[in-house]
């Protein structure tokens, strides 16, 4: 089951070009494109009325995008324009079109019902509009995992100092120990952690050479249903005022977008971004920063990836909850309400 009635993002805003970009998401074949006229993006179903053939094998055009094995070609709202060799077009002539929005450098779609695609709820992210501020750099890894296992595994942070040891994590006692508070919101949550008086992990020592030994961590964590997260992770040298004056300056400080979208039931596209808050006008550290955090989110690809293994071979009937789970639990509910809602909807898109 997917939550269709909400936004997600299909790609980022400069993957779509005038090359056509074929991506499944909640297991229907989409192709995104450029009009050449206007070089607004739209999505469409991967799929020519005519014969079948994928709209993706085609090419933009000034009018849509034209099919690459006779000719036909669609406008952004997935209605036939031209078809060679004919002057009528049969008002059958066309291929379903989704909602997509530019928005923050990314590329938002909308999978379920056309009328209910409010563009006020796609959360917003100013900081792609800020990179002097915000150097950042983005990039996709498909995840043979259910995107709804990425999002767990950014709910409950204790798995840092088990997955990502050597690189984000470090002491695991001490994510284990961390100062927590969880605020439920009616279409997500955000939460906050604190590690004070910490040792930093081999990351933050790496970026920032001259961190202290003992700092302040923290993690503020949102998550935006269906599918998205965004978080702040930073530390300064311990007792200097991070935790109890707002204190965020002279360490380490890096922003991520996390978007977890679903390609079929045990798939999906993992688009994160990174965005350097501590070496702002030296373009080497954000390119370690970013090695560095990709290097971790490679230890998160696998670690779901197998875990979507054994769930395939075992279920889920033998799961249990523990105290760490109390965000991620909250996360789920408001999944289960939503996709709840949405199927109790008449004619809802399923």
């Amino acid at each position: 089951m997917f939550i269709k009635n909400g936004w997600y993002i299909g790609a980022w805003a400069d993957e779509v070009t005038d090359r056509p970009l074929a991506r499944r998401f909640c297991n229907e074949p989409v192709v995104m494109y450029r009009d050449l006229a206007t070089n607004t993006a739209a999505a469409l179903a991967d799929f020519c009325c005519h014969r079948g053939a994928p709209l993706s094998a085609g090419r933009c055009v000034e009018a849509g995008i034209e099919c690459g094995y006779h000719g036909m070609v669609y406008a952004g709202d997935g209605v036939c324009v031209s078809i060679p060799g004919q002057g009528h077009i049969p008002p059958k002539a066309r291929t379903r079109s989704y909602p997509l929005v530019e928005k923050d450098g990314c590329l938002w779609i909308w999978m379920g019902d056309p009328a209910l695609a409010d563009t006020a709820k796609i959360a917003d992210y100013p900081i792609h509009n800020d990179p002097v501020n915000w150097p950042h750099k983005h990039t996709m890894y498909p995840v043979a995992g259910n995107a709804m296992l990425m999002v767990d595994n950014l709910m409950d942070l204790t798995h840092l100092g088990y997955v990502h040891g050597g690189t984000i994590g470090g002491n695991a006692k001490a994510h284990v120990e961390a100062i927590m508070e969880v605020t439920p919101k009616e279409n997500g949550l955000s939460f906050t952690r604190w590690m004070l008086d910490h040792t930093p992990p081999p990351t933050y020592k790496r970026a920032v050479p001259h961190l202290a030994d003992k700092v302040d961590r923290w993690a503020m964590f949102e998550f935006h249903a269906p599918g998205v997260v965004e978080h702040w992770v930073g530390a300064i040298e311990a007792n200097t005022g991070a935790y109890d004056r707002g204190k965020r300056d002279g360490g380490f400080s890096s922003r991520v977008l996390h978007g977890l979208t679903p390609e079929t039931e045990t798939t999906c596209h993992y688009f994160w971004c990174a965005a350097n808050g501590y070496g702002q006008h030296d373009p080497k550290t954000s390119e370690i920063m970013f090695e560095e955090i990709g290097t971790a989110f490679r230890q998160d690809q696998r670690i779901v990836q197998l875990q979507q293994e054994k769930l395939l071979e075992f279920g889920e009937d033998h799961l249990i909850n523990t105290v760490a789970d109390g965000a991620r639990m909250h996360m789920r509910r408001v999944v289960e309400r939503l996709l709840a809602a949405e199927a109790a909807t008449p004619n809802s898109v399923r």
